[in-house]
């Protein structure tokens, strides 16, 4: 799967939550702030995963249907990845 680079983009701003977060616990700030911020970033993590999916289950519903195959496996593969993402 070829990723988009709103993915990457994505990937970096939740990278620089991370390095906040621990800028913030090495300051030893409030621990509500750093719940907070993790939460952010956790939540962010979350959109990128359902991203992802959602990308990749398009990317193959439109490869099975072009193929004349069935989309039922491929669908029940990502409902699976985002389960297991929780």
């Amino acid at each position: 799967m070829e990723y988009d680079k709103s993915v990457v983009n994505r990937l970096k701003r939740i990278e620089g939550q991370i390095k906040g977060v621990l800028s913030m616990i090495e300051k030893n700030q409030d621990c509500r702030d750093v719940i907070t911020q993790l939460s952010a970033s956790r939540s962010a993590i979350d959109r990128t995963i359902g991203l992802i999916v959602s990308m990749n289950l398009e990317q193959c519903v439109r490869e099975n249907i072009e193929n004349g195959e069935s989309t039922e496996q491929v669908v029940k593969e990502a409902v699976n990845l985002l389960v297991k993402s929780r």
